[in-house]
């Protein structure tokens, strides 16, 4: 979601909105379960699964080794 100050209320953003913003340099881990066991996979600002480990330590180094910034998201 993002802040509207001239509507004073947060307004959700599709996957497709974010990406848009030029955000072309930002990461986030999300954990899944895959065939039983927890992974973390990093995503693109438009959602894109592009790896998964083991870590989430190692996910975040990854992220930063590469170039992104990671970001949390909710």
């Amino acid at each position: 979601m993002a802040f509207d100050a001239s509507r004073a209320r947060y307004v959700a953003l599709s996957q497709k909105d974010f990406a848009a913003l030029g955000l072309d340099r930002l990461a986030y881990v999300k954990r899944i379960l895959r065939d039983g066991e927890l992974v973390f996979e990093i995503h693109t600002a438009d959602g894109d699964a592009v790896a998964a480990l083991d870590s989430q330590d190692v996910a975040v180094a990854t992220i930063l080794q590469n170039g992104l910034m990671p970001v949390s998201v909710h």
